[in-house]
């Protein structure tokens, strides 16, 4: 049995995405760190992809999932964190890649345009795929690399 904790993260535009992606979770033996709304009430998703980004950020967390109406908001907030590589899927083509190529730690997805069967097998795909390692660790070391120097008061000089 899985014991990996995947943290999720949402919005409202994500909220009832999150309920069966969790279902999904927990059905196949993840445990699983609600950091979402709780509803379909208006929020602001910064502060949702903040708690998920944060955790993987300083590895309380090996991988997460946040789902806004279309998966970019959250994205683009979550790759502000060091150390995350947050992708936003909407084929599970994408999903596999961007775990064999990418070792992406967090999966983003749009609660309102990608069906609940897509989103499950995205999910699934981007769970089980393995980083191949080898070449691409080349391309996550200058990412690691720039992400040092940007975080510096010098930048980053490729």
């Amino acid at each position: 049995m899985n014991m990996e904790i995947i943290w999720i993260g949402n919005d409202h535009g994500g909220y009832e995405m999150k309920l069966q992606l969790i279902d999904y979770l927990e059905k196949n033996g993840y445990k699983v760190n609600n950091a979402g709304s709780d509803s379909n009430e208006i929020v602001r998703y910064p502060h949702y992809a903040q708690k998920v980004a944060l955790a993987v950020s300083t590895a309380e967390a090996k991988r997460g999932i946040l789902i806004c109406s279309t998966g970019i908001g959250m994205s683009i907030i979550a790759n502000k964190f060091k150390g995350v590589r947050a992708s936003l899927c909407t084929s599970t083509y994408m999903a596999k890649m961007t775990r064999a190529h990418n070792n992406s730690n967090i999966l983003c997805l749009g609660g309102k345009i990608t069906g609940i069967f897509e989103a499950l097998d995205i999910l699934e795909t981007w769970l089980t795929t393995e980083y191949e390692g080898g070449r691409h660790d080349i391309s996550l070391g200058l990412i690691d690399e720039a992400e040092n120097a940007i975080c510096s008061p010098k930048g980053w000089i490729p």
